[in-house]
């Protein structure tokens, strides 16, 4: 992104300024006026899991295990998606390691342009089909237009990492 593209952003009350890309400065006075775009019918439910980018899935889910008591709760390689997904239950949350199954997928573009780390946050919905219609009426940048098959038999769609302050979020439901 060019310099020209780039512009200066401070929210009220925040001392230091950063520069952010000019699509994502609002015009002043603006911050207290966006509504939200949950309807309290639409609400996300809950943070479903954390999406970990790893080099090693056997490694990183030993060191889950080994540091944080984490126990699998599925596994499974998903060829459409080049990915091979382990899904490990932290005391109550979850977190998903994913390892790339080849340089191309998406999982591997990543690994290869940051390295390993978080990936994304998933948001489990009630119908992930009627979330995408409201985000899209409401202009938000989404990846999927519609929900697509995803791990462990669950909906999934994504939202642009544009729209969510830099991050890749997930909407999930079940089937």
């Amino acid at each position: 992104m060019s310099q020209s593209d780039m512009s200066w952003c401070q929210a009220p009350g925040q001392v230091r300024m950063r520069r952010v890309p000019k699509r994502h400065v609002l015009v002043p006075g603006a911050w207290h006026r966006r509504r939200p775009l949950a309807s309290p019918g639409m609400a996300p439910r809950s943070i479903h899991h954390v999406g970990i980018a790893v080099d090693d899935l056997d490694q990183a889910v030993r060191t889950y295990e080994r540091l944080f008591g984490g126990r699998v709760e599925h596994r499974a390689r998903v060829d459409d998606q080049g990915v091979e997904a382990a899904s490990v239950l932290v005391g109550e949350s979850r977190v998903e390691l994913l390892a790339a199954l080849g340089d191309e997928t998406p999982v591997g573009k990543f690994l290869a342009g940051r390295g390993p780390g978080m990936h994304h946050v998933a948001y489990e919905v009630a119908d992930v089909g009627a979330e995408l219609d409201r985000l899209a009426a409401d202009g938000v940048e989404l990846v999927d237009s519609r929900p697509r098959q995803g791990l462990f038999g669950l909906q999934v769609a994504f939202v642009h990492p544009d729209a969510v302050h830099g991050v890749l979020s997930e909407l999930v439901s079940r089937g």
